[in-house]
């Protein structure tokens, strides 16, 4: 299935009172590449959110956004008792020694170095990894919903390209035999000419050789064979159930150095402006695939 490299998909939860925010963002880009963003205190989901990732997706810019709000009740600072306890037994010598009525500021006692000590979020982390997973799927299984959507509609309109060639390699088709025919009454009228002007004697051998040599010059029979080959093998790409974003430029650019070998082997008007149209058809679609993933 075809499907576009541009989506977004979000998730959100309570997962053990804590609230976690998933964001996934995709742009085009030429091959996988992902960056993750979540807060230090969760680095350590960072390889297993980018193997979701990984799984389902095969090519664009990915960026996935991680928000964590503890609640107040476990992002509460612990107070070492320990370290509390020594800074407290220092200062009561102090206080002895320099004058007895001095008091300890308890707040100003919380300041100091190692005496709160933030809460430990990767505890909170390991009891939440499965639900925060669970989150993190959902938003990429959003984010595919979207890119599958918008393939359809980029599907829609290769298809349409793909159409539009077959119907003018049917005009190039309709016109190749006139090609020789054309060459041939054109080349014979100008030697009639010339004899008719100078006394002039032409070999009809030569004649007939100049005609073959034109012929074979300008025989496009196996370029519009191979593009037309090309055309029906992007659409069978194009719906192919793996991801075909990579073939599907290759081809094109195929298609469109047939394009222009015809154009410049058939040099007359109807061939001429049918390969313009053919030639703005792939061009179109060099450009949608782009977007393909």
């Amino acid at each position: 299935m075809l499907r576009s490299m541009t989506g977004f998909g979000a998730a959100a939860g309570l997962v053990e009172g804590v609230e976690y925010a998933v964001e996934i963002r995709s742009v085009n880009s030429r091959y996988y590449k992902a960056t993750i963003k979540l807060p230090e205190s969760l680095s350590a989901a960072e390889p297993e959110i980018e193997k979701v990732l990984r799984t389902v997706l095969s090519r664009g810019s990915i960026i996935a956004t991680i928000k964590v709000k503890v609640p107040d009740a476990q992002a509460v600072c612990r107070v070492n008792m320990v370290a509390l306890q020594s800074y407290l037994e220092q200062l009561r010598l102090v206080e002895v020694e320099a004058n007895p009525s001095l008091r300890i500021d308890l707040g100003a006692m919380l300041q100091l170095p190692g005496v709160c000590e933030p809460a430990p979020l990767e505890e909170i982390f390991e009891k939440t990894r499965a639900g925060l997973l669970k989150l993190v799927n959902k938003a990429v299984s959003n984010l595919l919903a979207m890119r599958t959507t918008e393939g359809q509609s980029v599907k829609v309109e290769l298809m349409a390209h793909c159409k539009m060639i077959g119907e003018q390699l049917k005009i190039v088709e309709a016109c190749a035999p006139q090609l020789v025919i054309d060459y041939h009454q054109r080349l014979v009228t100008r030697v009639r000419e010339l004899v008719a002007s100078g006394n002039v004697q032409i070999d009809p051998d030569h004649l007939a050789r100049e005609v073959a040599i034109f012929a074979e010059r300008c025989d496009i029979a196996e370029e519009m064979a191979r593009l037309r080959a090309h055309v029906e093998q992007f659409e069978q790409a194009v719906d192919s159930p793996e991801p075909a974003g990579r073939k599907l430029d290759f081809i094109s650019q195929e298609m469109l150095r047939e394009a222009n070998t015809i154009a410049s082997k058939a040099n007359e008007t109807k061939v001429a402006r049918a390969v313009v149209e053919i030639k703005t058809a792939i061009d179109r679609i060099k450009e949608q695939v782009q977007n393909v993933e």
